[in-house]
């Protein structure tokens, strides 16, 4: 059967020189799943477009209107951390379109990843951190939508806590958000999930793991999922620049397949996005996320 994953890598856009966005990692995740055997070239697909009808169960249309129309203020754009282009609109519309499709296979397969999204900063009403669309709670509601999912778990395991996903789906009881992340990073202003797990800086694979398989029963038993969605971040990484933690190549594809092995025991499916990463050499975060796909390949045998 082999694993299928999504690929928007085609979509550059532009970035000042200097800009600490990793937009060049894509390209080369692509480049090492296919190299690597991990995924078959037949599996590796390209997104669609996610449909504004999707869009809007999640974003604001006013929101979605200044992105669309590059109606977006300075002060916006700051805030998300990208300068405006055309180009930075149809990766986020690809992007988020990945992660709903890898959903649709998840359900049908058991498992699927999008090579991309994860994009959890992102609220309703505007992007920050690097995230324009929340691609996780639109392929939720897009799900809900089609008859295709009813409760979902958010397992989230970027450094940075998903403030933006935690904001959108505080009150809804179908959704178990679920974050552990670093408690001195980004975002500052944390905002409340059902279950947050702060790390001190410094944290390393015994903590992190001990950690995170206390935790995972008791999130999928309250949460009674159709589906998870599972942030895959690599920036727990101790080579990342941004994450102030200290997990090992090792520790972290033993988190990946923690997550796989408590969804697997309760027979739910799992999508997964990749979402940050931002070593201080950019193949370190690739080979991250290629370690990811090579566990989910495993599990679907």
């Amino acid at each position: 059967m082999g694993l299928h994953a999504w690929s928007s890598a085609h979509y550059v856009i532009p970035l000042p020189e200097g800009h600490r966005f990793p937009i060049t990692k894509y390209a080369l995740l692509r480049d090492a799943v296919l190299a690597e055997g991990i995924v078959r070239p037949e599996a590796l697909h390209d997104p669609d477009r996610t449909p504004a009808e999707d869009i809007v169960r999640v974003h604001h249309p006013d929101y979605l209107d200044r992105l669309l129309r590059g109606r977006m203020p300075a002060a916006e754009q700051r805030t998300l951390g990208f300068p405006w282009s055309e180009a930075l609109v149809e990766r986020s519309l690809r992007a988020s379109g990945g992660t709903l499709e890898a959903a649709l296979r998840a359900l049908e397969a058991g498992l699927a990843m999008n090579l991309a999204g994860g994009t959890h900063h992102a609220f309703a009403t505007h992007g920050e951190g690097f995230c324009v669309l929340n691609d996780v709670a639109i392929a939720a509601e897009a799900l809900r939508a089609r008859g295709k999912v009813e409760r979902v778990a958010v397992i989230d395991l970027d450094v940075h806590q998903g403030n933006g996903t935690h904001a959108i789906f505080a009150q809804d009881p179908r959704t178990f958000t679920f974050s552990m992340h670093g408690r001195r990073n980004y975002p500052f202003r944390k905002v409340a999930g059902r279950l947050d797990i702060e790390l001190e800086d410094g944290t390393g694979d015994s903590e992190y793991l001990e950690r995170l398989a206390d935790a995972l029963p008791g999130v999928l038993a309250a949460a009674r999922p159709d589906l998870v969605f599972y942030l895959a971040g690599a920036d727990p990484h101790e080579g990342d620049a941004l994450g102030r933690l200290k997990l090992s190549f090792d520790g972290l594809m033993r988190r990946d397949a923690m997550v796989l092995e408590a969804a697997r025991a309760v027979g739910v499916p799992v999508a997964i996005a990749i979402a940050g990463g931002y070593g201080r050499d950019i193949h370190d975060t690739v080979r991250v996320h290629a370690n990811t796909a090579r566990i989910a390949r495993d599990f679907l045998g």
